[in-house]
């Protein structure tokens, strides 16, 4: 990967896989830690003494996962890596209380959770996922991959002035999707969920379920030089993370310990024990600190030395609405990755960053962008500020530009997921 880049199409068809794999963040961390688990890591449990030996770690906690190799030679004073990414994405997720209908419709209740665009949600074929909470405490991860539920839109007929005024959808009344006929009883979902699953009824104890589209990525346009898929917001970093992260081990003499830190909650705040900004990647440094043989000292030397890449998806240039863009920053798909930068801290990036992320393009033989809203525009943010302000780690935030953010389904240029994989080869590399 740290060659001159090349656009690789395994890559990219690797990527599809992974996000028709992944349709909730308990599914996207569980397909990274069997990837890694491939590459040579293994799982360690936060109950249990860590050891101080060499070589590929990670620790899972719900839909976060934080993954480190510490070479051989590594002191305790030793500084990391980090690529910092995100698991979950925008979109409908299930209520306690699931079962409704009305009109003679049965219905699932769901809550709105992130920015998602609702009308990309409407008349798709919808499955359901996530993971499944037993009453012996275990857990049990659940993917119906099948036309379960719709959204329906209100035909035209009915609202003759959508087309001119815009669509208007109330949360609360619109985005309730239907799964069939009749009168709603109550546990009807969870019965149907255990019987899928072969499991005793009445054996589940909570739930953390969330709606996707069942079509699958795609690549789109004449050349098929585009790709379309659901989850890229920022399921596309997570994967590159993966593969830098095991492509890094093993290989020649580091003088740092390369990190992948993939939370959860990004879209609402990062305010959870799995979001950037709870403990945990904090607690795993330290831990890691610690169980070398370091004290306190030596993990402030090593974080003073810590730089972290936070990659999550920008904006690409749009074509019909180019106005909206700063007029001489116009991020393109597959030009590589982009430099996002906001001097209000909605970013984290400054100078010194964008020099470090410029030297591991350069090594990569990657091209790479600047991304910078219209002064008009609100500019949205990241775990990257969170991450600076957290731990003091220098913090640079860079992605892959794509269309359609926040969309049930968004897009990218075909070359761009390979390039970002470069880039981040050549920054954990150093």
């Amino acid at each position: 990967m740290s060659s001159p880049a090349r656009f690789d199409r395994g890559h990219t068809d690797d990527l599809m896989t992974f996000l028709t794999a992944s349709p909730s963040p308990y599914h996207a961390v569980a397909n990274a830690a069997e990837r890694l688990e491939k590459a040579g890591f293994r799982q360690l449990s936060e109950t249990d003494a860590w050891d101080s030996g060499i070589g590929g770690k990670f620790v899972l906690r719900g839909g976060a996962l934080i993954a480190w190799y510490v070479p051989e030679g590594a002191s305790a004073h030793t500084p990391f890596r980090i690529v910092g990414a995100h698991t979950d994405s925008p979109n409908l997720r299930v209520k306690p209380l699931p079962d409704m209908g009305s009109q003679g419709w049965r219905q699932i209740a769901v809550e709105i959770y992130g920015g998602t665009l609702l009308n990309t949600w409407l008349d798709r074929d919808l499955g359901l996922a996530g993971r499944l909470t037993l009453r012996d405490g275990t857990e049990r991860l659940v993917n119906i991959d099948r036309a379960l539920l719709r959204v329906p839109q209100l035909a035209v007929h009915l609202d003759r002035s959508v087309n001119s005024d815009g669509l208007k959808l109330d949360k609360q009344r619109h985005m309730q999707p239907i799964w069939g006929l009749g009168d709603p009883h109550e546990g009807d979902l969870i019965a149907f969920l255990e019987e899928e699953e072969g499991l005793e009824h009445g054996s589940v104890a909570g739930w953390d379920l969330m709606v996707h589209s069942i079509e699958p990525p795609s690549y789109l346009g004449r050349d098929r030089e585009l790709v379309a898929g659901p989850r890229m917001d920022n399921l596309l970093s997570v994967h590159a993370g993966v593969a830098a992260l095991a492509a890094v081990s093993g290989a020649g003499k580091l003088d740092h310990i390369p990190v992948l830190a993939a939370f959860d909650h990004e879209e609402n705040g990062s305010q959870s024990d799995t979001g950037a900004d709870g403990p945990l990647l904090g607690n795993v440094l330290e831990r890691s600190v610690f169980a070398r043989g370091g004290s306190y000292e030596d993990r402030a030397r090593a974080f003073a030395g810590t730089i972290c890449l936070s990659s999550d998806t920008g904006h690409a240039v749009h074509p019909n609405y180019g106005e909206r863009h700063d007029p001489t920053h116009h991020p393109r798909a597959n030009a590589g990755p982009i430099l996002k930068v906001n001097v209000n801290q909605r970013y984290a990036t400054d100078g010194s960053g964008r020099a470090v992320f410029a030297a591991a393009c350069e090594r990569a033989g990657v091209p790479w962008q600047t991304f910078v809203s219209n002064n008009a525009m609100p500019c949205g943010t990241t775990i990257g500020p969170i991450t600076a302000a957290r731990h003091g780690i220098q913090t640079v935030d860079i992605g892959v530009a794509i269309l359609s953010m926040h969309s049930a389904r968004e897009l990218c240029g075909a070359d761009d997921p390979y390039l970002l994989a470069n880039a981040l080869v050549a920054f954990l590399e150093g």
